[in-house]
């Protein structure tokens, strides 16, 4: 089969974890399949090469529950942004797949190349899918056009569509055997550890928390707080003993806590319209929301943190399933993906 790139967006954990599974699935499909990454360095260690490393277009999380968009524009060099995507050879690839990454796909727009998306950002943009009761055109902008493509296969909480999947649940996860010891689970990458401790012990000091933070070198306790780096292997241990996860309103993390039978709480990061659409669709399935840590939301997690409520979900491993469909339509088939309207 034919040569393919697989790029894959690079800022956050999500992309990077999903692709854990579908690189060795894709491997196993082609006769030659080669890995890009743009943004930041990785959080997690890759058990794969890395073809092409890119600067992309990434963004830097703030410390108070949003993006940092002054050093997020600081870091990004439009010159180097075109001369990766000018010198990107996706015409030497009979078939390039993108997970929301910008480099690949703008090259193959420039070029009249196909490029299809395999993301989560696919499904959020169908109109099958759930949507906040505000809408956000500039912020529905940005998520269409940061990196276009030419078919679509999209995953998200619920199978709203044909064409959406409900979410790979990598085979770290769901090789765990959870289990509750008490303590809760935090992952808001969007918050500095300094005010993550206030927020957490003005909560409660009795109940323990453990805390991974993209802000954090080194691990360190204060009282019934916990903090460490974001590390894959602590995560995931934190994660299969925890009796509740508190994070952000991304994809990965709030589907592998429901996969795992953790009771589940999100904080979209502030002017993220993807978080947003995420949010309205957790809210539909019974997954309480905040949009902060002010004092006004903070009775909202109390009342979570002394319930036990717990929302069954139906995630079945087919990843293979959705990317042989994928590579029979695109590489067999008349080239036409499962058309997805946006």
């Amino acid at each position: 089969m034919s040569r393919i790139l697989y790029a894959i967006q690079g800022t956050g954990n999500g992309h990077l974890s999903r692709a854990l599974d579908v690189v060795p699935l894709l491997r196993s499909r082609c006769e030659q399949l080669e890995v890009l990454v743009s943004g930041p360095p990785a959080d997690l260690p890759l058990p794969f090469e890395v073809k092409y490393k890119a600067q992309g277009m990434g963004f830097v999380f703030g410390k108070k529950g949003g993006i940092n968009f002054v050093k997020t524009f600081a870091q990004f060099n439009s010159l180097k942004f075109l001369h990766e995507v000018r010198h990107l050879p996706v015409e030497d690839y009979g078939l390039v797949i993108s997970d929301f990454e910008p480099v690949s796909s703008w090259a193959c727009k420039m070029r009249d190349v196909p490029c299809v998306a395999l993301s989560h950002q696919s499904a959020v943009l169908h109109p099958a899918a759930p949507r906040p009761d505000r809408e956000d055109p500039a912020g529905r902008a940005v998520l269409k056009h940061y990196a276009p493509s030419t078919a679509q296969y999209g995953f998200h909480f619920q199978a709203y569509a044909p064409g959406i999947a409900t979410p790979v649940i990598r085979q770290q996860v769901r090789e765990l055997s959870p289990v509750n010891d008490g303590h809760y689970t935090v992952y808001l990458p969007a918050f500095e550890e300094k005010i993550l401790v206030e927020r957490l012990q003005y909560l409660s000091r009795s109940i323990r928390w453990e805390v991974f933070s993209k802000h954090s070198q080194t691990p360190a306790e204060y009282g019934n707080v916990r903090v460490w780096p974001v590390s894959g292997p602590a995560f995931l241990d934190s994660l299969a003993r925890a009796a509740g996860v508190l994070c952000g309103a991304g994809f990965e993390t709030p589907a592998e806590a429901l996969y795992l039978g953790k009771k589940l709480l999100v904080m979209p990061m502030k002017q993220q319209y993807e978080q947003q659409c995420n949010a309205a669709a957790l809210a539909k399935m019974g997954v309480p929301v905040i949009k902060n840590f002010k004092d006004k939301n903070l009775d909202k997690v109390d009342q979570w943190l002394h319930r036990d409520d717990t929302i069954a979900v139906d995630y079945p491993d087919h990843t293979a399933a959705v990317i042989d469909q994928l590579l029979r339509e695109q590489l067999q088939g008349n080239g036409v993906g499962v058309a997805m309207r946006q």
